[in-house]
């Protein structure tokens, strides 16, 4: 802030050194435009007034403040310093207002995406969410926990077609339809049948058609994690990519035996059979992710390795294994991520009290969905 003053100083003293030969003085505007890109209004009226000043004193200094040339840089001076100031005042003005419409936005967002906790029951939780849109923080991406009627937590991810702003309709809708059943239906198939049958009755309410009159649908992966008992968690797959299970480093695709639709695409029941049981100890992790991850290209075009990857990196808590994707993801995009991605690690923390499980019995075995190791 003292680089303005300090140049009508040096400016003025120039001026007056160099005397007739020489005119400095209308470089003297140059201190109320630099003021008005660093300060207020206020100051940079200051600025303008001390350089009027300065080129009046300089004329005064020389003799020649009735000469027709200096009274036009005077004036010239005066007009383009209050130029700068209503210019400054306008831009706080609409700063003033932009602040307000982002804080207002990122409230909203807030309370759409809230942030999940730490900790929820014996699980233990980290998140990522990139927006591929400016200044949002949510974009077409969804994830949310929810705790159970019964001791398990029930957690949803999901991927709106599209991205950015435009899709944050049709994530609430699946959002607060998620929150809402949760705890109100007993089974998982009685949850997913229905977010279904919200997303069918309510999308075209949500879903901006005239901008883009295309078919709208949700792919989502929910899943219930029991609190005790045999470390069996289910999952339901609606047209997601399959999550990552780590487990003693290694790395194990679950694929669905058979998935059901996006949400939205068809309405149906959902059968018992649809469920996908899989074994998550103590220790365990699982890593959910949208397509936005995968699908990330590098310069040359190459998809983002995900399972490779993580099966490459030291696995010690969520935390780092989310820290080590995420620095991961960016070096291999190079830039600014072209799509909304969204990241949950989630460790199921080793229990404190044993448990009785039955004894296995012939053919008993760690079950994985379709599983294939990596």
């Amino acid at each position: 802030m003292a680089v303005p003053f300090a140049l009508i100083v040096t400016i003025t003293a120039l001026d007056i050194y160099t005397g007739h030969d020489i005119q400095l003085g209308p470089l003297l505007v140059i201190a109320p435009a630099l003021t008005a890109s660093l300060a207020g209004p206020r100051l940079t009226a200051v600025a303008g007034v001390l350089a009027v000043a300065a080129q009046v004193f300089i004329a005064v200094f020389l003799g020649e403040l009735a000469t027709t040339n200096h009274i036009a840089q005077i004036i010239a001076l005066t007009a383009l310093s209050a130029l700068a100031v209503f210019m400054r005042f306008v831009r706080e003005r609409r700063d003033r207002a932009l602040s307000r419409a982002r804080s207002v936005a990122e409230a909203a967002q807030r309370v759409l995406l809230r942030p999940p906790p730490r900790r929820i029951g014996p699980l233990q939780v980290a998140w990522l969410y990139m927006s591929a849109e400016d200044e949002a923080e949510i974009g077409g991406d969804l994830f949310a926990f929810a705790r159970a009627a019964h001791a398990a937590t029930r957690v949803v991810i999901g991927d709106v077609r599209g991205h950015g702003l435009a899709a944050i309709g049709e994530a609430s809708l699946v959002l607060g339809a998620f929150r809402e059943g949760a705890h109100r239906y007993a089974t998982l198939p009685g949850l997913v049948a229905a977010l279904g049958d919200s997303v069918s009755r309510s999308l075209e309410d949500v879903t901006d058609t005239e901008h883009d009159p295309g078919e709208h649908f949700i792919t989502c992966l929910v899943l219930e994690i029991p609190d005790d008992g045999p470390p069996t968690a289910e999952m339901i797959n609606c047209g997601h990519p399959p999550p990552l299970l780590v487990h003693d480093q290694q790395v194990t695709v679950l694929y669905a035996r058979q998935p059901l639709p996006p949400l939205g695409v068809c309405e149906r029941p959902i059968e018992d059979d649809r469920v996908d049981p899989f074994t998550f100890e103590g220790g365990d992790m699982l890593v959910l992710y949208t397509d936005g991850v995968i699908e990330a290209r590098s310069p040359s075009g190459a998809f983002y390795p995900l399972a490779e990857r993580v099966a490459s990196f030291p696995v010690t808590n969520p935390d780092t294994l989310l820290h080590h994707i995420h620095r991961d993801l960016l070096t291999h995009i190079g830039s600014r991520p072209a799509d909304d991605a969204a990241l949950l690690v989630i460790e199921r923390t080793p229990s404190r009290r044993p448990h009785l499980t039955p004894r296995p019995t012939d053919g008993h075995h760690r079950h994985h969905p379709g599983g294939a190791g990596t």
